[in-house]
């Protein structure tokens, strides 16, 4: 830098001395520019999403009566999707990244393929129940009343689920939407116009679908804990059992695949379906024999150990549960557009709703590009917070809610696999809680300690209960409320009240 004699003897060295500053400010200014604009790159794409999820809606239909609706229910719809896969899906592939089994691109990869194939291939079932199960077009007086309460219902739920998101509030894509469908038809036409006996099931499903994952979950743990992990030698049991457990993953995966998957092309009875699976189940597990026993060479006969072995078994029940997610899920975004479009092109006419491939499109597309845009800032292991989950954890309580979830798939019952894996968890820690005291006679004297600290020092952090049930009662009457309330507002606006 030059001296201020050398400014007084040289006058364009103030002027170097000046640009250099300018410069320097420009720099700054550049750095700024990028810092700040670099958060807005994911929702200027996700906006580019729902535009041309617009536009696409818009040359489908053509210029047609009621093409304007069906354009701004699709964008409602791309919304609602990013922000399922923002929130859902990102779970789906937590413990395997937790758990160090596959890297976080990995993972982002294998879920966007799996969410989008689980869509296309098996979605239909639930999309029809969300569409048309819960609040026929035919109780609604009029048709453009049922469009418009669909209408509320798609963007009280992707409201909600966006704001639950900004907060950390742990809430169930799926009672949003279900909560929104529901209150929109009250709005709509009374409570007569909603199918209780089809609420009532899906309630039910809410409460039997977590116990269901945390009893299937502890079962895969109970089996892991007599079969290898507590056997005197782990290695070689883990030799025999592993490839057993991975071949009973792929002929889970192959049963639903012969009953959903392929219906469309030759319809398959539950016997013939197990018979497929039983079929594939056998050649994989031999198949995958070799490669555990040259995975498991050289390794110490402990616990620790057993996490290597696991990796493959955990990635590949992540990438079922994100398959089951997409099969499952999708309707939540799309579910309300299908109806709309019947609405708008049929009017009330028809038992069944058909929905058209581009919706489903819409909403398989969506849940993968809001997993690639806002996943990676989610991903983590779901509920590290409740209990602590290694590999084999992990992979019990994926598996789990795969299975519970391919199952709802298939009865055509909207569930939340989020809050189906949170109920694997529990059964996870319990089971570890039970087992430590009762078969293992671990008995640690927490007695002398406050009651605050000995419920601390579970192994399943009893102070994480209230906060997701106090999360599963609210969803579905927020929802339904804001769902009602925009329903009103619309038809007013309409001039159709």
């Amino acid at each position: 830098m030059p001296s201020p004699a050398d400014l007084k003897a040289d006058p364009t060295a103030k002027g170097i001395k000046t640009l250099d500053k300018d410069l320097g400010r420009i720099g700054l200014l550049e750095q700024a520019t990028l810092f700040t604009s670099r958060p807005l790159v994911a929702p200027g794409i996700a906006m580019l999403f729902i535009v041309l999820a617009g536009l696409a809606a818009a040359t489908i239909m053509g210029a047609g009566t009621g093409t304007w609706v069906v354009v701004i229910a699709a964008a409602i719809g791309a919304y609602m999707a990013l922000n399922i896969g923002a929130n859902d899906v990102a779970n789906n592939m937590g413990p395997a990244v937790g758990a160090k089994a596959v890297t976080l691109g990995g993972a982002l990869l294998i879920a966007a393929i799996c969410e989008t194939a689980g869509a296309l291939l098996a979605g239909g079932d639930v999309v029809s129940t969300v569409s048309r199960g819960i609040v026929a077009p035919e109780s609604v007086a009029e048709p453009a009343i049922f469009v418009w309460a669909m209408m509320a219902a798609l963007l009280a739920g992707a409201l909600w689920i966006h704001l639950a998101t900004a907060m950390g509030a742990p809430v169930s894509t799926t009672h949003s939407i279900v909560g929104g469908v529901m209150g929109a038809g009250i709005a709509a036409a009374g409570f007569s116009a909603v199918n209780w006996s089809v609420m009532g099931a899906i309630a039910a499903s809410w409460v039997i679908s977590p116990v269901m994952g945390g009893v299937i979950a502890a079962a895969f743990l109970a089996i892991l804990n007599n079969r290898i992990i507590y056997r005197e030698d782990k290695i070689a049991a883990a030799r025999t059992w592993v490839p057993v457990l991975i071949g009973v993953m792929g002929g889970v995966f192959a049963t639903y695949m012969a009953m959903k998957g392929l219906k469309k092309l030759v319809h398959l009875g539950l016997g013939e379906s197990v018979l497929i699976g039983v079929a594939v189940a056998i050649p994989l597990a031999l198949v995958m024999r070799p490669l555990i026993a040259r995975q498991s060479r050289g390794l110490e006969n402990r616990t620790k150990s057993l996490k290597t072995l696991f990796a493959i078994p955990l990635v590949l029940s992540a990438a079922l549960l994100s398959f089951a997610h997409g099969a499952n899920d999708v309707a939540n975004a799309v579910g309300p557009l299908a109806a709309i479009v019947h609405a708008v092109q049929d009017g009330a006419s028809g038992d069944r709703v058909q929905i058209p491939y581009w919706v489903m499109i819409t909403g398989a597309v969506g849940l993968s590009v809001g997993l690639m845009l806002f996943g990676p800032r989610l991903i983590n292991i779901v509920g590290s917070e409740i209990t602590r989950l290694n590999a084999m954890r992990a992979w019990c309580v994926a598996l789990a809610a795969a299975v519970v979830v391919i199952f709802a798939s298939w009865l055509g019952l909207p569930v939340s696999s989020t809050h189906i894996a949170i109920g694997g968890i529990f059964g996870v820690g319990f089971y570890r809680e039970w087992y430590h005291e009762k078969i293992l006679k671990v008995n640690r004297d927490l007695s002398t300690l406050p009651v605050e600290e000995r419920t601390r020092r579970k192994v399943v952090r009893r102070s994480h209960m209230m906060t997701i049930l106090a999360a599963w009662v609210i969803t579905v009457p927020a929802t339904a409320l804001l769902s009602g309330g925009l329903l009103w507002a619309a038809t007013l606006l309409a001039g159709l009240r």
